[in-house]
C-alpha cells in the first residue's frame, strides 16, 4: 500500500512540474534602469491553461551588453555613460524562446530628500491655472 501511496505521489508531482511554457514576457516594474543598484528583470512565463508564473535565473538564461546580471537583478555600474542597455532573457528548457529588450537609463538624478506628505499634499491642493 505504502508503494502505491509512494508511486501515485512521484506520478502526480511530475505532472505538475510538466507544465509546459508556451510563452515568456517581460513585466518591467520600472521604465528605466537606475546607475549603481540591482535593477530586478521580471520575466513571466504564459502556461498553456492562460495562467502566467513567474520566472527566475533556475528558468532563464539572462544576458546584456552591459551592466552584470545576479539571479533576475542587473547591476548597472554607477559611472555608465551608455543611455540604454540590450537584454535577452532565454528560456532553458526550450531555447526557442527568447525575449530581447533594450532599457533605458535613468536620466534624471534621484532627489536627495524627497518631499514630506504635508509637502506633496500641499502641492495637490493648489488649483491648476486654466489656459
Amino acid at each position: 500500500m505504502k508503494q502505491l501511496l509512494l508511486f501515485l505521489f512521484v506520478t502526480a508531482s511530475s505532472f505538475a512540474n510538466a507544465q509546459k511554457i508556451e510563452s515568456i514576457h517581460v513585466d518591467l516594474y520600472t521604465d528605466s534602469l537606475k546607475k549603481g543598484t540591482y535593477n530586478y528583470i521580471n520575466i513571466d512565463g504564459k502556461l498553456p491553461d492562460g495562467n502566467y508564473i513567474p520566472l527566475d535565473s533556475t528558468d532563464i538564461i539572462f544576458s546584456s551588453d552591459n551592466g552584470k546580471f545576479f539571479g533576475n537583478s542587473l547591476w548597472v555600474d554607477p559611472g555608465f555613460s551608455k543611455e540604454k542597455i540590450n537584454i535577452k532573457a532565454v528560456l532553458l528548457s526550450n531555447p526557442e524562446l527568447y525575449k530581447e529588450f533594450t532599457i533605458y537609463i535613468k536620466k534624471i538624478p534621484n532627489p536627495d530628500q524627497l518631499p514630506s506628505l504635508n509637502q506633496v499634499l500641499d502641492k495637490k491642493n493648489i488649483p491648476k491655472k486654466k489656459k
